[in-house]
């Protein structure tokens, strides 16, 4: 009778445990919807914006050369790297945080080896917990950001690093985060935002305007008393903030999809185990009634 109340109290318990995860499957698969969706219009903006940033600064290319480009397009000439990454606030999302962590730690090393100093900035509860047990240093975290990105928080948080960059304090600043795919698939990401690097158009229009430095053209045009180095600066100031704004939420996206493919698995895992033991209650059961109708007719036997 104990084995059979033990293995009643495991069923009970697993349905429980069963009944929970179905909820935050539920509750993951709504917050991602809207994620996203967020996600999605805000990929649009950042891609749009880039494409503008890149005009501009490709047609202050031709006017005035490479030698007097803006200082965020400068190449890396120092050894000091800044690694901005977001993790999640929460866990029970698979190894949606631990890939994150895996790569930042790899490449930490990988730049230590190549004589960097490496500086960490973290956005998320889970990987500010990891390196601060492993003992690590961080240069900045934040908490409750990740798990509700807006564009302000997102805003104070970057233009520290850049005042860093700006002031000569850091060389190069590389943003790690897992990103949203599709429902099933999050894709761990890795972007120099400083220095900004102007890929080359596939067209050959434009290597060859920029070879012989003449005007780009583009749907813009610059007028000769606009400031076009500020306007420049500017820009990339709020492309930068745009796109650590557009990785929280793109990462947010992820965080649900793993959660809801976590909870999905352990709800399967939670119902198999239910199976399996009200199974085995079943045979200890019979074992159980089998054992009592022995010892009835045995002792219908001795009173013979």
């Amino acid at each position: 009778m104990a084995q059979l109340k033990e293995i009643l109290r495991k069923i009970k318990s697993v349905q429980s445990t069963q009944k929970t995860t179905k909820a935050m499957k539920l509750v993951s698969t709504a917050k991602l919807r809207r994620a996203e969706e967020v996600a999605r219009r805000s990929r649009a903006y950042a891609e749009k914006l880039n494409s503008v940033i890149l005009d501009i600064a490709f047609q202050l290319r031709a006017i005035k050369g490479e030698n007097e480009e803006s200082i965020f397009f400068k190449p890396v000439t120092g050894k000091v790297v800044d690694i901005l990454f977001i993790t999640a606030d929460k866990g029970l999302c698979g190894g949606f945080n631990s890939q994150t962590i895996k790569t930042v730690r790899n490449l930490r090393d990988e730049l230590i080896e190549q004589g960097y100093q490496v500086r960490l900035r973290a956005i998320g509860k889970k990987g500010i917990e990891f390196f601060r047990f492993k003992q690590i240093d961080l240069l900045t975290a934040y908490t409750g950001v990740s798990s509700a990105p807006n564009y302000e928080k997102a805003q104070a948080i970057i233009n520290e690093a850049v005042a860093d960059f700006v002031a000569g304090k850091t060389n190069q600043i590389i943003l790690v985060y897992n990103g949203y795919k599709n429902m099933i698939t999050q894709e761990l990401k890795q972007q120099t935002l400083l220095p900004v690097t102007l890929v080359e158009r596939r067209h050959d229009e434009r290597a060859q305007i920029i070879k012989e430095h003449i005007n780009v053209k583009s749907s813009m045009k610059f007028e000769p008393k606009d400031e076009e180095e500020e306007i420049l600066d500017t820009m990339i100031q709020k492309y930068i903030e745009y796109n650590l704004y557009y990785a929280l939420v793109d990462s947010l996206a992820a965080e649900h999809s793993a959660r809801m493919q976590a909870m999905d698995a352990a709800t399967r895992n939670a119902k198999e185990m239910v199976n399996s033991l009200t199974i085995n209650y079943n045979k200890a059961r019979q074992e159980s009634i089998t054992t009592e109708l022995v010892e009835i007719i045995s002792g219908m036997e001795a009173l013979r």
